[in-house]
């Protein structure tokens, strides 16, 4: 059986992303159109389902890492700032943005919490790997 772990993780992420889409129990925050993912970001995102995707990307990574809180995938998602003439140093990325999509993906059951932090769930990972092998078998 294919996993999540055989296929790039770009190409699951982006059909994992547009399987998400079309579920009602993830939609957007109405703040999501003009926020920007961290403090090292100049900018929102331009990609206009760029939640879908940092949801597909949580999913993965809480599959592959879990269990994982919010503090550790703020390092994942961080990045270097500009500080202008001072030298860049690394700062993670929102925290609310990722607890939000973590408590979006728990209610919809690929998420669950344990005493450790979050970890994929039996229905997440099937699902994570229905769509791995739905694109190993398109390539």
């Amino acid at each position: 059986m294919t996993t999540l772990y055989d296929v790039p993780a770009n190409k699951l992420i982006e059909l994992t992303a547009t399987k998400l889409k079309s579920d009602e129990r993830l939609a957007p925050p109405e703040w999501s159109s003009w926020v920007k993912t961290g403090v090292h970001r100049e900018h929102p995102p331009q990609n206009d389902d760029w939640w879908y995707v940092r949801c597909a990307a949580l999913l993965r990574r809480i599959a592959m890492d879990g269990p994982v809180g919010t503090q550790r995938l703020r390092s994942v998602y961080g990045g270097k700032t500009d500080n202008s003439s001072a030298p860049a140093r690394f700062v993670k990325g929102s925290g609310s943005i990722i607890r939000k999509a973590m408590q979006q993906l728990e209610s919809a059951g690929f998420v669950k919490t344990t005493p450790k932090g979050r970890e994929i769930s039996s229905q997440g990972r099937s699902f994570l790997d229905n769509n791995a092998y739905e694109l190993a078998q398109s390539t």
